[in-house]
Parts: C-alpha cells; structure tokens; sequence
C-alpha cells in the first residue's frame, strides 16, 4: 500500500471512535474492518475503535460514549427505503438534535446517506470511480485542511470506489472541495467525504471484480488488471486526512462559514 508519509513526532488526539458499518452481508467485513484500524492507528495509537452493524444487528452506539460517530459506507443504494437504512436516518436526526456538538463523519454510503438527510439528492454516475483519485478543493476546502500534502494543497488523493455520487448539496453544508466530493455543515459539526480516508491499497484491491459489473472489463485481461491496480496503489492521502479529521473532532465547534462565504 502506498499512503502519504505523516510525521509521527506528535500523533493525533486519541479518541473514542464508534464506526456504523453499513453493508449487508458482505463477505470483506473482517477486511474493512480491519482497514479502518490500520489507517486511524497509523496516526493515533492511543484511539479505540468499536464497530457497529445496522443492516444486519440493528446497532447503534449510544453517543454519549464517544468522541467521534463515523456513519460508513455500504454494499446498499442509500436512495433505497429498506428499515434499517430508515433507522440509520433515525440515528443521526436523533443525534444531531439530542447532542448537537457531537462530531459526525460520514464516508462514501455515509456521505451520500446525510447528505439525503438534509435534502442533498443521489445519481448513478456516468462513469464510476475506481482507485486513487484527485479530489480538488474549494477554497474553503484549502483552509480546513491545513495538512494538505506540501506543494499541491489544492487537491487531496483519495480512494474512490462508488458509482453513485450526491448531484444536489444538502442545505446548511458548504462545499470542501469541487464536485460535492467533501461537505461540511455551517455549524462544523458534521463532516461527509465521498472517497475513502480508511482504505488502503490492500482494502481496496478486494473489489478488483467490480470492473466486470462498471466497465465490462475483462478481469481476466491481466493488462487491464494491471492498469486498475496501478490506480489503487497510487499514493493517497488517507493518514493526512485522519489526522485533520481527529484534530477537528476536538476542536471547538464553530461556524465553518461567514455569511458573506455562504455562494461558495
């Protein structure tokens, strides 16, 4: 796997963190699992991790007990009305109400999922996205990640691996990046990224098949093979963006937009 190096002379925050894993059934839940402990421990040793599972146990960590709530992806079309994606709803309505200062991430699923909640819409995509992926930032994108990787701080490199994406910002969030790839809420409570920060090259390789289904790819084609994990095993900036997640969980909560920002 290849992740921008990070300097280690001072870890992030360590933190209670409870992460929703939202797949059904999924046979690389171990293997997930596992990737966001890799790449959260990569920056902060110090942080637990307890993992929970709505689609098939109807999970929820009780927020008192935790710094930071990840709501992560899924193996489900988030525009789909099954229960348990209702309860996931449920969950961070409730949240957002009863403890209005708590720290929210969502990733991929859990992007497009809140962005849902507060009135963002979901497309299939033209195209979908696989491997490492430019993600270029906003202005206000470039001032909140202040980790960005030296020399290009306009642009993040994530792991993409989604063929939906959110067509419609959902209201009281800001753009952190062009394409709705990075949202954040005016309040800076909530904090939504369509890539990937938790996977690494090796997470992400367990869905090479997915370019038989995407692209009509021959998996069997070893150049072609070659070629996407080539892309996977780009360098990424997944530890950099942690590490500014878990700093910014500690952070007060504040405005992330003046009014006179509140086009961009």
């Amino acid at each position: 796997m290849t992740r921008q190096v990070v300097e280690t002379s001072q870890h992030a925050p360590s933190l209670r963190i409870a992460v929703l894993l939202n797949s059904y059934n999924s046979p690389f839940i171990n293997q997930i699992r596992q990737s966001y402990v890799r790449t959260i421990m990569a920056v902060s040793p110090g942080s637990r991790l307890t993992f929970f599972y709505p689609a098939e146990r109807n999970e929820f960590p009780n927020p008192e007990a935790f710094d930071l709530i990840v709501v992560g992806g899924s193996n489900v079309d988030p525009r789909k009305s099954h229960w348990w994606i209702q309860q996931v709803h449920q969950f961070v309505l409730s949240v957002t109400k009863d403890f209005p200062d708590k720290k929210l991430c969502g990733i991929c699923w859990g992007h497009q999922t809140i962005s849902r909640i507060f009135g963002g819409e979901v497309v299939d995509m033209d195209y979908p996205e696989l491997g490492v992926t430019e993600v270029k930032l906003t202005a206000h994108g470039q001032k909140f990640f202040r980790t960005a990787a030296k020399g290009r701080a306009e642009v993040l490199r994530l792991q993409q691996h989604h063929r939906r994406e959110v067509s419609v910002k959902p209201a009281g969030f800001i753009s952190l990046s062009e394409d709705h790839h990075c949202f954040i809420n005016e309040k800076g409570t909530i904090l939504t990224f369509q890539g990937h920060p938790e996977k690494d090259a090796e997470t992400a390789k367990l869905r090479i098949h997915d370019i038989e289904r995407w692209f009509q790819l021959n998996v069997r084609d070893q150049a072609v093979v070659s070629e996407v994990l080539r892309r996977m095993e780009l360098e990424d900036d997944g530890a950099l963006i942690w590490r500014r997640i878990l700093d910014w969980v500690v952070e007060q909560p504040v405005a992330e937009i003046q009014p006179a920002a509140r086009m961009a």
